[in-house]
């Protein structure tokens, strides 16, 4: 029964080109399907729709904040005057949201507004999936929401620019990692706009004038599916030169535009829901009351510190504000005591924010070694500032690199 299962999920996936059914050297995406009701559906868009909205009133009172209040959330020092800049008309060009369902609504644990991943799966491998079980496809139509949104961010950031030359549009990732690379060749092969894929080691630049491409042609705008700008900070070149810091530089000097925009870095801290949180708290009136009832029943009591948890005696979740797939996350009960973590420590020395602890709903789902039970967490992504398509991953109780892929889809 597993050789035939095996058998069946290998041919439906080697169908598919340009796509890692498998990562790591194991089974990734599922050959099974979660199904959802139309309403549940519904249900996550527009919880997705109050939380982007939530942040992005958020994003426009930081950018007001001084200085030592965004160094307190974890903001790089040599970013600040990047993040205060609004360069399109959105926060965030694709920014997905990590959602829990918790009876009839969702809570939101995270945002990756900066460099998400998950971009192909629930945009086009979900829709070939549902039509070989048979399945309507809930994110039927959002792949064109997404090509317009990148779209139109070009077109928004050469306005910007206001070049007098034919302008030159880079996408660029790690082209040894096959899930960054084939990712943006997707996202670019979206756009109708001409546009050329370039390596990230293929990329030069030069302090004060300008990021070229590997013709040594001047690039005006650049997306970028990966590095973050936490880690781009830190890049320099063989002579020590900060390149990372001199790209940024470009950016406020408006000799180079990048897709997310700087804004979408500003969301990017984890600390960003303690300011939201605590804002609710206080019951401040830069929200409106009706965004404080979305406040209360989408976001998780966040802080800085764990003090509020462990004198509550309630189980909460360490992580990094600046932190992804789970890496340096640890779930603590209510003395403070590690119940799980994950084994990757890469952000052990970051700052660190402290959430309410909500068990993810559990699931079975078939593997090539059976059937299993896991926790799913759902990515719900926001397009130029809208609700888009959905997804899930399901695996152990903290989401990381290698929890599984697994379609949902809605019965006919």
């Amino acid at each position: 029964m597993t050789n035939d299962f095996h058998r069946q999920r290998s041919r439906f996936y080697d169908s598919i080109p340009d796509y890692w059914a498998d990562l790591y050297g194991q089974e990734y995406s599922l050959y099974d399907v979660r199904e959802l009701s139309l309403a549940e559906v519904l249900r996550i868009r527009e919880a997705t729709h109050r939380i982007g909205h939530l942040f992005a009133r958020t994003a426009s009172l930081l950018r007001t904040v001084d200085d030592d209040t965004l160094l307190s959330l974890g903001f790089p020092a040599a970013a600040l005057s990047y993040i205060r800049l609004h360069k399109l008309s959105v926060e965030s060009v694709i920014a997905r949201l990590d959602l829990v369902k918790c009876g009839d609504t969702y809570k939101c644990i995270e945002i990756n507004a900066d460099t998400p991943t998950f971009i192909k799966e629930v945009h086009q491998i979900n829709g070939i999936v549902c039509d070989h079980f048979d399945l309507h496809n809930p994110n039927e139509g959002f792949e064109k929401q997404l090509a317009l949104a990148v779209e139109r961010a070009i077109v928004e950031s050469l306005d910007g620019l206001a070049l007098g030359h034919t302008p030159n549009v880079v996408f660029t990732a790690h082209a040894d990692h096959i899930e960054d690379y084939y990712t943006t060749q997707y996202l670019m092969s979206l756009t109708q706009l001409p546009s050329r894929f370039v390596a990230l080691d293929q990329l030069q630049i030069i302090q004060d004038d300008g990021l070229y491409d590997d013709r040594g042609t001047r690039i005006d705008v650049l997306y970028r599916q990966t590095f973050p700008v936490e880690i781009m900070l830190e890049d320099a070149d063989e002579e020590g030169n900060p390149i990372g810091q001199w790209l940024l530089e470009l950016v406020e000097q408006n000799k180079l535009a990048v897709i997310n925009p700087p804004s979408s870095f500003l969301l990017q801290s984890k600390a960003v829901q303690a300011v939201i949180w605590g804002l609710h708290e206080e019951q401040s009136p830069y929200f409106t009351a009706e965004e404080h009832a979305w406040i209360k029943e989408h976001c998780l009591p966040t802080y800085l510190e764990a003090d509020t948890f462990l004198e509550r005696q309630c189980w909460h979740v360490k992580k990094p504000a600046f932190g992804r797939e789970g890496d340096t996350v640890q779930i603590r009960d209510g003395s403070g005591k590690v119940v799980t973590e994950d084994r990757s420590i890469t952000y052990a020395n970051h700052l660190s924010v402290y959430q309410q602890y909500v068990e993810l709903p559990q699931a079975q789902y078939r593997t090539e070694n059976g059937v299993q039970h896991g926790s799913c967490l759902i990515g719900s992504f926001l397009i130029g500032g809208r609700a888009g398509a959905i997804g899930m991953r399901i695996g152990d109780m903290i989401t990381n690199n290698g929890s599984y892929y697994l379609p949902i889809g809605i019965r006919k």
